[in-house]
């Protein structure tokens, strides 16, 4: 038996105040690699512990508790999280550490705390939450992956009420300039809001955490309803229209259906086709919406579009900011989110009204 299955709760660190549908206006950054804006951590973690704590973990446990605060739950049945790197920067440390002290009397700290599933440890510690936590590092389909095992979850375990799902990746001094190196930054800094004019190879990076809690049950708070994902490795250009096509009908829909479609566009020129194709033909006369113009591409970016589209069912407003064209919708009742990286990890998403 299939379950509907409702976002009740969302958290969203981003670079970008979340208040960005109330105000309309967007943070301007000049780089090509910046932070996420940071909430007041001492809310949510207490001070001796925030001392120890990478900007990802910080992230990810405030995110779920902001999540899990808003949808009435104390402790959910099931935490799934994504990230394509981890926490980089306690890797970063143990790694100069290492030759700082010439791979002598090393602290285990940073290596304990730079694995990938620290994240989702500290938020069952902090809950203290002993129920099924599952860490997926799948690159850019690391978020959709928690979501499609959310899933899984529901229809395997009828018991299971909540399940907390997201996904969190941070930036680091290092390692994220190592993508400069082949091609995935650009090469000289921009304005974030003019990536999507940018007529060249590589984005622009930063860093969130989104985090959803998950259930069978509606409430007068419900964002709406996540009814599918799918997930291909690779996707010939020329069938993506194809793919498109058989994912919505899998859900009893058509093209027609489709009210809005939200695009992981990134401005880098190698691959931006795969939208442009959709934007030309399927999708011509449905309002086009990106995101990453606003917050960066990261392996777990898609979150925002999750939270964008969510936003967008529960307000009916969709901020010009994110438009890519003029179509309009007063009431859109389905999204669809379409994101890849580098022309692979092809993810497909679909959000209902409730």
């Amino acid at each position: 038996m299939g379950y509907k299955i409702y976002i009740n709760g969302i958290g969203s660190i981003s670079a970008q105040e979340e208040d960005l549908f109330s105000r309309g206006s967007a943070t301007i950054y000049r780089e090509n690699i910046f932070p996420a804006i940071s909430p007041n951590y001492k809310e949510f973690i207490k001070p001796m512990a925030l001392r120890r704590m990478s900007k990802a973990i910080k992230m990810g446990v405030t995110s779920a508790k902001i999540a899990l605060k808003e949808a009435k739950v104390e402790v959910p049945g099931a935490i799934i999280t994504g990230t394509g790197e981890g926490c980089k920067q306690d890797t970063e440390k143990f790694l100069e550490n290492l030759l700082d002290l010439d791979e002598k009397l090393l602290t285990p700290t940073s290596f304990i705390q730079s694995t990938h599933n620290t994240i989702g440890g500290q938020i069952a510690l902090n809950l203290g939450c002993k129920n099924y936590n599952v860490t997926y590092t799948q690159n850019s389909v690391s978020l959709e992956t928690a979501l499609l095992d959310a899933q899984m979850q529901f229809n395997e375990n009828p018991e299971i009420g909540s399940i907390l799902a997201g996904g969190v990746d941070e930036i680091s001094e290092k390692i994220t300039s190592f993508q400069k190196l082949d091609g995935q930054l650009k090469l000289n800094p921009i304005k974030n809001l003019d990536l999507l004019r940018e007529d060249s190879t590589g984005t622009i990076t930063s860093e969130g955490a989104h985090f959803f809690v998950l259930s069978k049950e509606k409430k007068e708070n419900t964002y709406a309803e996540f009814q599918s994902v799918s997930i291909k490795n690779v996707i010939k250009p020329e069938t993506i229209i194809n793919e498109i096509e058989n994912f919505l009908a899998k859900n009893n829909l058509n093209s027609t259906a489709i009210d809005a479609v939200i695009l992981g566009k990134n401005g880098d020129n190698r691959y931006d086709y795969f939208y442009k194709n959709l934007q030309r033909k399927l999708l011509k006369n449905k309002p086009q919406l990106a995101y990453k113009h606003l917050v960066g591409d990261f392996d777990t970016a898609s979150g925002y579009a999750v939270f964008v589209a969510a936003k967008i069912l529960k307000t009916s407003k969709i901020p010009a900011i994110l438009k890519l064209n003029n179509v309009d919708c007063k009431i859109p009742k389905h999204i669809l989110i379409y994101n890849q990286y580098l022309g692979r990890d092809h993810s497909l998403m679909l959000l209902s009204a409730v």
